[in-house]
């Protein structure tokens, strides 16, 4: 399980690294993040972690995310989480609040769809570079409706 994700872990980075590469200030934006939070209706406590990219045409946006989330005492029992989301910029400048929702396919020996919604902020420290904020909830509507609400807080780049 080590060797698997070290592997991910490698390849998300070296994904993040030339994504970065291609993304240009007009046509998006790609951010990397650490949440935690609690499940809903269990109320366990989780971290994820993960990043993604997503191209915008003024202010709709459309993308996809990867990674990895699991609760703080069995992290090594952790999935893998993929997201394809719309976005919607409400506000475009220094401070940039967003909304977004979309499916969100839950992996690790077997695979969940789902979904997810949330918002947040991007704080832009220069013209392509900035911090990120967000609150969301990924849901696994065929287990007992359970939710994954969490608080995110990352970098974002463009």
């Amino acid at each position: 399980m080590r060797h698997t994700l070290f592997a991910a872990c490698f390849l998300f980075i070296g994904s993040i690294a030339g994504f970065a590469q291609v993304i240009d200030e007009h046509h998006g934006q790609g951010y990397a993040f650490f949440a935690t939070g609690v499940t809903a209706p269990d109320d366990s406590s989780f971290m994820h972690v993960g990043g993604g990219g997503e191209a915008l045409i003024k202010r709709v946006g459309i993308g996809g995310e990867i990674g990895y989330l699991g609760a703080w005492d069995r992290l090594s029992d952790g999935i893998g989480v993929g997201n394809v989301n719309g976005s919607f910029n409400l506000r475009p400048g220094k401070v940039s609040p967003f909304v977004t929702g979309g499916y969100t396919l839950f992996f690790r020996s077997e695979t969940a769809n789902g979904y997810n919604f949330g918002g947040g902020v991007n704080y832009w420290l220069s013209d392509r570079a900035g911090f990120r904020f967000e609150v969301r909830d990924n849901v696994m509507p065929d287990y007992e409706d359970e939710h994954f609400v969490g608080f995110r807080f990352g970098v974002t780049f463009r």
